[in-house]
């Protein structure tokens, strides 16, 4: 079997919990990123971009989320209040991916979204050919207003996943997956 065939096979998330130090080097994450980008774009519209959350940024972003969770909901409790504040503190890097919709194009708003969600897809693909474990995550905070003007996003701008980036800390298991035959049909006239 071809090695990507093997790869796309055997891929599976990992735990933001689970994802510790080291993430990607720069050199590392910028052949990553490289590779995530080459995805099917109708229009060559680049209906995507990335931003980085690492650091003290991490921390910094669930502040703020929290703050709003607050604001939101005042009856919030401590618990929940500290969740949202260490929901991004996990793994050691991640990569908001974040689709910037064109209006004005004659190609579909929900092609323009599949195109970003195929720039998260290949950040998971290309975390794991690496050797390095990730996972795809939304949560309220991407679709939520607020937290898009904390980002910086612009009105046509939307939040398709926060990808977490790291080192498993633990062999995850991999979940049951389909049976193939239960999804594949063949259409005939």
């Amino acid at each position: 079997m071809p090695a990507a065939l093997s790869l796309l096979q055997q891929r599976h998330s990992v735990p933001s919990r689970q994802l510790g130090e080291p993430a990607p080097d720069e050199a590392s994450l910028r052949e990553l990123l490289e590779a995530a980008i080459r995805v099917p774009d109708h229009g060559k519209l680049v209906p995507f971009r990335l931003i980085r959350l690492q650091g003290e940024a991490k921390l910094a972003f669930g502040e703020r989320l929290a703050a709003i969770a607050e604001r939101q909901h005042p009856e919030l409790s401590d618990a929940k209040r500290e969740k949202e504040r260490t929901r991004y503190t996990f793994a050691p890097l991640v990569i908001a991916v974040v689709a910037r919709l064109h209006a004005d194009s004659t190609v579909p708003e929900i092609e323009q979204k599949l195109c970003a969600g195929n720039v998260a897809h290949n950040i998971l693909l290309g975390a794991y050919a690496l050797g390095y474990g990730a996972q795809w995550l939304t949560g309220w905070a991407a679709y939520d207003c607020e937290a898009a003007g904390v980002l910086g996003l612009a009105e046509n701008e939307h939040v398709v996943g926060f990808v977490h980036l790291g080192t498993p800390q633990i062999e995850a298991p991999d979940r049951e997956r389909p049976a193939l035959d239960q999804l594949l049909s063949t259409w005939t006239p």
